[in-house]
């Protein structure tokens, strides 16, 4: 900023001041979600579509809505039979709840049940696949 301040400017003050709120390409302002910055992005129709092909894809699919926290709205985990898994904001448990029953879909909430153990072992299998390309491709 050159000048004396006008109403509105942004003036850095504290020593993190100058890196918060910080974006891709140096810019200052709204967030990824289009939001202001410090605040929440609600789930899109995006994140719904997302969430519909995704199981449309695959079998077996369960959905464990996971709560709300202080920086993520309340999210969805989408496991496939083999524990292939996706993760999207959705509205509220009851919005998880709609979404799953529409498609005929079992829906738990992750704090009573915790995530299933294939949606683990899936991801591990990944850590090792890749470990194994990058070995590879380093070789």
């Amino acid at each position: 900023m050159i000048g004396k301040p006008v109403r509105g400017d942004v003036i850095d003050v504290g020593l993190f001041d100058a890196l918060r709120g910080r974006r891709k390409g140096g810019r200052k302002g709204s967030g990824k979600g289009g939001g202001k910055p410090g605040t929440l992005r609600q789930a899109s129709d995006a994140d719904t579509r997302h969430l519909d092909e995704w199981a449309g894809q695959r079998r077996g699919v369960e959905a464990f809505v996971e709560p709300r926290t202080a920086v993520t709205e309340t999210t969805v985990v989408l496991v496939a039979h083999d524990g292939e898994w996706t993760r999207r904001r959705i509205g509220s448990l009851e919005a998880a709840q709609r979404f799953g029953k529409k498609r005929s879909m079992p829906v738990y909430e992750v704090a009573k049940t915790g995530y299933p153990q294939r949606m683990r072992d899936y991801t591990e299998r990944q850590r090792i696949l890749e470990r194994r390309r990058r070995a590879e491709r380093d070789s």
